[in-house]
């Protein structure tokens, strides 16, 4: 499904929730075990999301876990671009919780990830982050993703907001994906997120995934970069829905090659 002209990049965000699949909220409190020791459905289901992983250029994670015992010491990551045929990958923890959780971000890609930058995002409470990479597709400009998870209060996620959008001041095309833990019209309104000129693409409910209500995932683009078949994809693989989208890319000025 890859774009034969090299003009754009198929992108995916999934929030994997460790590769749990979730059906109902009392499976957050009856199954949290599986949050703390190694399972066969979650082997089983991050095959699943390597299946879906495999027809996208670039995967952007979140919640997902770089080795510890409850992945018996499996670099999910390292994993899904393994089993996705994605030859580059990036892994960031954002909380470390020694042998027992290692949370992270992670990207997977089909080109050279370059310049990875972890940014832990401001906050009371520890552990939210973005993971910045550039990716470059020959006869293009440059292009920054930064894959994000934002806080679950409003307050956070506003100081959140703002961090973000000064890492992408200037002139050059970026894109920001991940779990804002928030709806569109939370960053439409945001006063940093429009003085960077980012703007949001439109997309649909991603949460819960069984009974999707709520738009928590979400792209946000810089001014030359345009989004199409922007869709949310009704695939239950954890308790966020996946979000695709396909991003044309500028190309670079005759001066410039």
């Amino acid at each position: 499904m890859t774009d034969p002209t090299g003009s754009s990049l198929r992108m995916l965000s999934l929030n994997i929730q460790v590769g749990l699949e979730t059906r109902h909220y009392r499976q957050y409190v009856t199954k949290a075990w599986r949050h703390l020791v190694p399972t066969r459905g979650a082997y089983a289901n991050l095959e699943r999301i390597a299946a879906l992983a495999a027809r996208y250029d670039v995967v952007a994670l979140q919640e997902a876990d770089a080795g510890s015992l409850r992945t018996a010491r499996i670099n999910q990551v390292a994993h899904l671009a393994k089993l996705a045929g994605l030859p580059y990958w990036h892994a960031a923890v954002t909380r470390d919780l020694g042998p027992f959780a290692q949370h992270c971000l992670g990207v997977l890609s089909r080109w050279p990830l370059r310049q990875p930058q972890y940014h832990a995002l401001p906050g009371l409470l520890p552990g939210r982050g973005a993971l910045e990479v550039s990716i470059q597709l020959s006869g293009h400009e440059p292009l920054r993703v930064i894959v994000a998870h934002l806080a679950l209060t409003r307050r956070a996620r506003a100081g959140q907001l703002h961090f973000l959008a000064n890492l992408v001041q200037g002139e050059r095309d970026s894109l920001i994906l991940g779990d804002f833990n928030c709806e569109q019209r939370e960053l439409d309104e945001h006063a940093g997120i429009q003085a960077a000129g980012l703007r949001s693409v439109r997309a649909g409910a991603t949460f819960p995934s069984w009974a999707p209500t709520r738009a928590l995932d979400h792209l946000l683009l810089s001014p030359r970069l345009v989004a199409h078949n922007t869709e949310v994809l009704p695939l239950r693989l954890s308790d966020h829905l996946p979000l695709s989208s396909e991003i044309k890319l500028p190309r670079l000025s005759e001066n410039e090659r």
